[in-house]
């Protein structure tokens, strides 16, 4: 099982210098690139392998012959021979032309993570691009240059063109970019700094501008590495969010006088999913030794089943850990590869290929969209349960500190449905949604791009729906005082009345859940409780 344990969550953090080569880079790497500006370290020996297949593209530059990329021109135009004296001047123009994007800023982690992975296939020395030029994109990493991408310009075939054409763009000094301290430490996904021009940047910096040769706006745009940038983040995040779901579900059952019986490991093992069985494993270790949960095992309890957003947690959470599973192998997958048109091949010939469409990567952007939606509309349901007198079993209704005067948290749970109803709607599927470009040369492309994105805000979502949910069970399960939570739960619930999330009368409440979101979205939750039990 493909997870990473809340007590590891920081690994990301953690790493000082990733070093890129020949091989793939992890998960992890990217984050700490990405998200901690960890410093880019070049392999010598790739380094050489780099200018050693330059020395074949450019022995192809000189022949009379057409060679795809080097001495014609693209697309559509790819039958075009391009004299020699003018390849420069149409490296530079693809680069110009598809520097096209428009719309909102794109958040500096995703910028840095597609980058990292460009820089990642020029260094497998199947692209063809001069030593200087993998050599500049390290630099501009390692100074902290983030180039200025638009959110709108990528179908996700031929690459995330206009994303990296723009990344690109900054390496020829043109553009516009953002600047932040280089080294650790500036990880904010938005810098609030002002543009400056590449050029500026570049020259401040002590970076030389590369002049593009044969074959080199190519190998810098054809790729999907903005959208396997995204995902890696997505994986990242969504290992610890699922774990952070069943911390919140136990907190659940516990407000809720549920039952841990139903989590019990025979049960599971009759229906052998192995993401189940890591949930239940969770939920029976977090709730083990509540006071809660023991206080109604009883024969006076009557009550037969709970609700499904209680009984069946771990059949949905562990669903969803499952996808995440067979996504991050897919990444993993896409890590190891160089996708690059034409392709420097081992043997040395320049072949075209297709391995630029995003098919793989957006399928499974797509499907972790889904399963985001359906965690937490559970996750949602359980909180709505703790607001209704007739099913929370003795609870004040809202949890309000004075019925009929304070509402309580009843319009947090409004919060909660608002993000889940738009969840449903970001989970419609953006791979099936094709259309053609390039005068129907890109007659069907994968919108991976556009499956990252919505992605992107889903996550945000799930842990917004999460954070509402520690802070009403925290609530709930307050007001079963003297009954205490167990050990686990109940240092999740410390951490909420930390942050104000008591019972109480009615206050400003939306500071409490901006308050919990960032405890939910940095690990916190998921760690405090992994302090006490083991869960993964």
């Amino acid at each position: 099982m493909s997870t990473i344990a809340p007590e590891n969550a920081r690994t990301a953090a953690s790493v000082d210098a990733v070093t890129v080569g020949t091989g793939p880079l992890t998960i992890d790497e990217v984050v700490a690139v990405a998200r901690h500006d960890a410093r880019i370290v070049l392999d010598r020996a790739a380094l050489e392998g780099v200018a050693a297949s330059r020395a074949i593209i450019d022995g192809l530059a000189a022949d009379p012959e057409p060679h795809y990329g080097i001495s014609t021109g693209f697309g559509a135009l790819a039958t075009t021979f391009i004299a020699e004296d003018r390849r420069a001047q149409l490296q530079a123009s693809l680069v110009r032309s598809h520097a096209a994007g428009s719309g909102a800023e794109v958040e500096r982690e995703v910028v840095r993570a597609l980058m990292l992975l460009r820089l990642s296939t020029l260094m497998t020395g199947r692209t063809g691009v001069r030593r200087e030029t993998a050599e500049t994109y390290a630099a501009i990493l390692n100074a902290g240059i983030t180039p200025v991408v638009r959110e709108y310009g990528s179908l996700g075939c031929s690459g995330d063109l206009a994303p990296l054409a723009h990344c690109a763009l900054v390496a020829m000094g043109e553009g516009e970019v953002r600047v932040s301290p280089a080294g650790r430490g500036a990880t904010k996904e938005r810098l609030e700094t002002e543009t400056t021009d590449a050029a500026t940047a570049l020259a401040a910096a002590g970076i030389a501008p590369v002049r593009l040769g044969e074959k080199e706006g190519l190998a810098l745009i054809n790729g999907t590495d903005g959208m396997l940038g995204m995902l890696a983040l997505a994986i990242h995040d969504l290992r610890m969010l699922l774990t952070t779901a069943d911390v919140a579900a136990a907190m659940s059952v516990e407000g809720l006088l549920g039952t841990d019986a139903v989590f019990a490991a025979d049960l599971h093992e009759l229906r052998p999913q192995r993401g189940q069985a890591v949930s239940a494993a969770n939920l029976r270790a977090l709730l083990a030794g509540s006071p809660i949960v023991a206080s109604h095992k009883g024969p006076e309890c009557t009550r037969v089943q709970d609700a499904y957003s209680l009984r069946c947690a771990p059949q949905v959470h562990g669903a969803a850990r499952d996808t995440l599973a067979h996504a991050a192998s897919v990444a993993e997958a896409e890590l190891a590869s160089a996708v690059d048109n034409p392709v420097l091949t081992l043997d040395g010939r320049v072949e075209s290929n297709g391995n630029f469409h995003g098919a793989p990567v957006g399928y499974v952007l797509d499907f972790l969209a889904i399963a985001v939606a359906d965690v937490a509309s559970m996750s949602e349901r359980r909180t709505d349960r703790f607001l209704d007198k007739a099913r929370n079993h003795g609870l004040p209704p809202f949890l309000a500190h004075e019925v009929g005067v304070d509402s309580g948290l009843m319009i947090a749970q409004y919060t909660a449905a608002g993000i889940v109803s738009e969840l449903k709607r970001l989970a419609a599927p953006a791979s099936v949604d094709s259309i053609p470009s390039s005068a129907m040369q890109e007659d069907h492309v994968s919108m991976g791009w556009h499956a990252a994105r919505k992605l992107r805000r889903a996550i945000d979502g799930l842990a917004r729906v999460l954070a509402i949910e520690v802070l009403t069970a925290s609530r709930g399960i307050a007001l079963r005082a003297p009954l205490e939570p167990g050990a686990a739960t109940g240092v999740v619930v410390a951490l909420a009345v930390e942050h104000g999330g008591s019972p109480g009368p009615d206050r400003f409440v939306a500071p409490e859940i901006e308050a919990l979101v960032g405890a939910v979205l940095s690990g916190e939750v998921a760690r405090r409780a992994a302090s006490v039990v083991d869960i993964g």
